[in-house]
């Protein structure tokens, strides 16, 4: 059998499923974890899916090759990415694999993997393709199965702790995505007041593609806000790991101004907390860390690689500009956007005017998150090429942690490689206009011989 290496990224398993991740390549996967597993003397692995119209059938062959490699499964159905690494906790495996195509478009799907609490990212997923290439996997096996529903476990493990002072009133928007299979469900339990918006699961997304990182994916939630009495506005992905927000006046609270606030509420009650953001995050969160009593510390986009930096630091609190948050602190430190949206209505049942404490939230002019689109695997080479030639003659600072960000007095600019499509990804961000317009000039003019079409 062929397999395509491209698939096998940084910190997940992901391709087109036609072509590429096909159901024959989704159960040798399995068979290469469930030989993982064994090894490893896991009790076995738990198993979710997502919304998408092709992840029924993958999680199918997915179980099939777990166990003919002799490794026992939970499947826990149709869920949350988050709600497997709940259940590999409740269940005590400390591994599982979600069937997800997340964000991307629907003809997408991928594998999210934990094996014995470590997320496998960048050598151990080219392992699994080492493996597979060699055949290196047992089959012909059997073992356990069991289907466990964990929703109820879930819920009642975040109404124990996260309370709220007064009932709130919020929008969400889940975008079709298998998100809105819990969301609505648990925040009206906490004794929220809930308006869904395209909460029926739907792996077409006939709506609006379910990615609340970019802005045109949020017009109907503040459509949604500005004609009811909501007072928050909530929007997820399509395997509900990450939070959007926007106030009722529609304004867009990206991730790194929510982390503000979170980092604010967790060091209030862990003064001197180490608290991690990316790469792609405002400079202003560093100093808002600091200023509140805690340790910033900076980390590569990923959800992989933020996971094994909580574990190295003990950090409490951690995020990323795409919308992933990982509270460490009451919880397990995976990222959760629908716990995260928990937490959030936490903090604004305090206040009579949720809008207006997020607005005051310190700020600068930024831009959205801008993706060049390139060859498959050319953005690794363009990166790589630019971290050895790029000048930067009024910079401040040039880290590249994670492609090039560079400091300046006034605010600073970003070029990195995705991992998970092949786009090269910028943001730029400026005290004013005009030190965004000469950072993103700078920057038009590094990447010119690479790249045949800049949109920015």
């Amino acid at each position: 059998m062929k397999y395509i290496k491209s698939i096998f990224k940084a910190y997940d398993i992901r391709g087109i499923v036609e072509t590429q991740l096909t159901p024959d390549v989704v159960e040798n996967i399995g068979s290469v974890l469930g030989t993982m597993a064994v090894e490893a003397r896991v009790s076995g692995l738990v198993v979710g899916y997502d919304g998408r119209l092709s992840s029924p059938i993958l999680a199918k062959r997915l179980i099939s090759g777990i166990l003919a490699a002799g490794c026992p499964v939970y499947n826990v159905g149709e869920v949350t990415t988050p709600m497997v690494y709940f259940a590999n906790y409740e269940l005590g495996s400390l591994s599982g694999v979600m069937i997800t195509g997340s964000h991307n478009p629907p003809e997408y799907n991928g594998l999210k993997m934990v094996l014995a609490g470590q997320t496998l990212s960048g050598d151990d997923i080219q392992k699994i393709y080492q493996r597979l290439e060699k055949q290196q996997y047992i089959t012909g096996k059997t073992a356990d199965y069991k289907e466990i529903d964990i929703t109820e476990a879930y819920i009642n493990k975040i109404t124990a702790t996260v309370k709220l002072k007064r009932k709130i009133q919020v929008v969400i928007d889940c975008g079709n995505g298998v998100a809105g299979k819990i969301a609505p469900k648990l925040y009206r339990r906490m004794g929220a007041k809930v308006l869904g918006l395209y909460c029926e699961v739907d792996g077409n997304f006939p709506n609006h593609h379910p990615d609340p990182s970019q802005p045109e994916n949020l017009k109907d939630l503040q459509e949604a806000l500005a004609n009811n009495n909501a007072e928050i506005g909530f929007a997820f992905d399509g395997d509900g790991d990450r939070l959007g927000v926007v106030t009722k006046d529609g304004n867009i609270i990206y991730p790194d101004r929510q982390m503000m606030l979170f980092s604010a509420d967790v060091l209030e009650k862990n003064p001197k907390a180490k608290i991690i953001y990316d790469v792609k995050s405002s400079r202003l969160l560093a100093q808002w860390i600091r200023d509140n009593g805690g340790e910033p510390i900076m980390c590569k986009t990923g959800h992989s690689f933020i996971k094994k930096k909580i574990k190295e630091t003990g950090a409490l609190l951690a995020g990323e500009m795409s919308g992933h948050l990982f509270f460490n602190d009451i919880w397990s430190g995976a990222d959760d956007g629908v716990y995260a949206g928990a937490r959030m209505l936490e903090i604004l049942s305090r206040v009579e005017n949720p809008s207006q404490l997020l607005n005051a939230l310190p700020n600068s002019i930024t831009t959205p998150e801008i993706n060049i689109q390139v060859v498959e695997g050319e953005q690794h080479q363009i990166i790589e090429k630019l971290q050895k030639t790029a000048k930067f003659p009024d910079s401040l600072e040039v880290i590249t942690l994670d492609g090039l960000r560079v400091e300046y007095k006034d605010g600073f600019g970003l070029i990195r490689a995705s991992n998970t499509t092949p786009v090269l990804v910028l943001r730029f961000e400026s005290t004013s206009q005009a030190g965004i317009d000469r950072i993103k000039a700078q920057f038009r003019e590094i990447i010119k011989p690479y790249v045949k079409q800049i949109n920015f």
